[in-house]
């Protein structure tokens, strides 16, 4: 895993077209912001884990229990 420290208003690259910008820093909060293309989806790792448990589940056949994002 890379660590980098970045300061409100910097930035990161990813690849040539997946920028992320720290915006704002408030106690133990930091807000991102991502500017990627609409074909890369962005997800928060909780809401990305619920979408793969639908589908593994979907795949199965069985039913998905309520879950909601």
């Amino acid at each position: 895993m890379l660590v980098l420290s970045r300061q409100r208003d910097e930035s990161i690259i990813i690849g040539d077209n997946i920028v992320i910008t720290v915006v704002d820093i408030r106690g133990d909060k930091v807000r991102l912001g991502i500017d990627a293309p609409k074909e890369v989806p962005v997800h928060r790792r909780e809401v990305y884990e619920a979408i793969q448990r639908e589908r593994s589940q979907a795949e199965t056949g069985q039913a998905v229990s309520g879950e909601s994002s």
